[in-house]
């Protein structure tokens, strides 16, 4: 990774820690499905057979190398520096600061030699698909997502369930119809992230009825894009018939290019999380040529799969109340 002279790429700490969150096996199957093999209760990889990988740990047993976090496994096996590792794991850039003096003119004289190419990424490839879908659409149910919509996107396939850990897949398109973007889900843990060599560009996209709609919903996560679609199917607020669009986290490239392709689309709700990072998100999309914009809260709690499970409790505990009501009124 070149930098001007004087400067240097860093990651903060609050980046390495987060990166050392992420399990081992979490990497492997999203970044290394394709040489990863299950052998009974462990995986294996299958360029190096002696690395196995179980209960959250790693070991390579003809070098004599183990470890516990996908952030080591990438520095100590895959030879990645502590700043391009950190950066794959989040899929977020590094930082620049300026060097002291005695560090600019090191880096002066290093700028001479040949640059080291930065690590190579694998191309994009989607997890490999399970033979059913039960446990996504249980676990999106589990999360108040209406089991219709649910259907609608797998019918579409823009989502479907990983074969090994049964994660749930969200995907985007192109013009085409070629997947090029695939969010990760997980089903067991709160582990969410995206497939090697995804472009943001073509995220998880819900259709409106009227494809000439002018109206585009930005959030967060394709989980939010189907929870505000479940709260006005299901009445707690106002219908809504544009297009709903997932923006993959905090970028806006997916909007910009949305916008691209869709130039009849003037107005655009933001309906990112009610939070400073969502927030931030707003200011950007606010500065986009060619389009109103107009900021939408969830209704409770700070993100839309918040709100829709909290209305969805308070209806219950409603008609709880009221059921019994009736049973003591005989």
């Amino acid at each position: 990774m070149s930098t001007t002279t004087g400067e240097y790429s860093q990651v903060t700490k609050n980046q390495i820690e987060r990166a050392r969150q992420i399990d081992v096996l979490d990497y492997a199957l999203k970044y290394e499905h394709e040489n990863v093999k299950r052998v009974g209760g462990t995986y294996r990889m299958k360029d190096h057979p002696s690395i196995e990988i179980k209960s959250g740990k790693w070991r390579w047993y003809s070098q004599g190398l183990s470890g516990k976090t996908a952030l080591d496994f990438l520095i100590d096996v895959r030879g990645y520096g502590l700043v391009d590792a950190v950066c794959l794991l989040l899929n977020e850039t590094p930082q620049c600061k300026e060097r002291p003096d005695k560090a600019a003119s090191y880096l002066q004289k290093q700028n001479t030699m040949e640059e080291k190419p930065p690590p190579e990424r694998l191309p994009f490839a989607l997890p490999r698909r399970n033979n059913n879908n039960n446990r996504a659409i249980a676990y999106l149910q589990s999360r108040g997502i209406d089991r219709d919509l649910i259907i609608a996107c797998i019918d579409r396939d823009t989502l479907y369930e990983s074969a090994y850990r049964h994660d749930i897949i969200f995907m985007g398109k192109d013009e085409r119809g070629k997947t090029r973007y695939a969010a990760i889900r997980s089903t067991t843990s709160g582990f969410k992230g995206e497939t090697a060599g995804s472009d943001k560009r073509y995220s998880f996209l819900l259709l409106p009825s009227d494809p000439d709609s002018r109206t585009v919903a930005a959030f967060e996560s394709a989980v939010d894009s189907l929870s505000h679609q479940t709260m006005c199917k299901q009445g707690y607020i106002p219908p809504f018939d544009g297009w709903r669009l997932s923006l993959g986290g905090t970028s806006v490239s997916g909007l910009e290019h949305f916008l691209s392709r869709n130039p009849q689309v003037t107005h655009c709700f933001v309906g990112t999380d009610n939070d400073n990072a969502g927030n931030r998100i707003a200011v950007r999309v606010e500065r986009l040529p060619n389009i109103s914009v107009e900021r939408i809260h969830p209704i409770q709690g700070t993100d839309w799969n918040n709100a829709l499970q909290a209305v969805q409790k308070a209806e219950r505990t409603k008609n709880r109340a009221y059921k019994s009501a009736r049973e003591e009124r005989g």
